[in-house]
């Protein structure tokens, strides 16, 4: 478990967090749901060590980031930019399979679609030796079907791998979807917790039940 004690984030007078505490729970999928200006990426950055605080992250992880975009060199072929972070050809040929890419390793950046780039962003991901994952809405910028799809590798990638994942989202939908517990977070404060019944699949319909609930949250 990484355990999160009095963390304050100030941006000038402007005072994201105060003395928040969280907890993230191994092996699981925590949703930190919320509308912009709520303090969500400012945690991700928190825990990746990106942006400096007051209060202690505990043992403090080695992190993947996965941006809403997905960020990779765009000087870089596909299978250039997952050897950044692995150097093992066997491994990075057995992941774009897994993405089903193995056909546009050469291919540079430029000439993927949205959902090719985010699956590279993906596999680049659980390719990096790190324990826990970070995602800062992964899926908004992409149109349903290839939303499903790409969050549907993401569910079976984490699975295989055992990892920890943090993800941020303002979609409910998507929260319900792909977390085993959805924290609401309000101007730097957890307001409420839930965890949807069931494993987590990209399924829009499987776990409906708190949808109006977390909807009534967010107002």
């Amino acid at each position: 478990m990484i355990l999160l004690k009095g963390i304050t984030k100030r941006y000038g007078a402007l005072t994201v967090y105060e003395n928040f505490d969280f907890s993230i729970e191994d092996g699981t999928v925590t949703c930190i749901l919320g509308e912009s200006g709520s303090g969500k990426t400012t945690l991700l950055n928190i825990l990746a060590g990106l942006t400096p605080f007051e209060g202690s992250v505990s043992p403090q992880p080695r992190c993947s980031y996965v941006f809403q975009q997905p960020r990779l060199v765009p000087s870089l072929t596909v299978a250039g930019n997952l050897r950044l972070v692995c150097k093992d050809a066997g491994r990075v040929s057995r992941m774009l399979e897994e993405v089903g890419l193995e056909d546009r390793a050469g291919e540079y950046p430029c000439n993927l679609s949205g959902g090719q780039a985010q699956r590279v962003s993906l596999a680049r991901a659980f390719l990096h030796p790190a324990g826990l994952i970070l995602l800062d809405e992964p899926f908004s910028s992409l149109d349903l079907a290839t939303k499903l799809k790409v969050a549907d590798l993401f569910l079976r990638l984490r699975e295989r791998e055992g990892r920890t994942a943090v993800f941020v989202t303002h979609d409910v939908d998507e929260a319900l979807m792909l977390s085993h517990r959805i924290v609401v977070l309000k101007r730097g404060k957890a307001v409420a917790e839930l965890r949807p019944q069931g494993e987590p699949r990209a399924d829009l319909f499987a776990r409906r039940a708190p949808r109006e609930e977390l909807l009534r949250l967010l107002m």
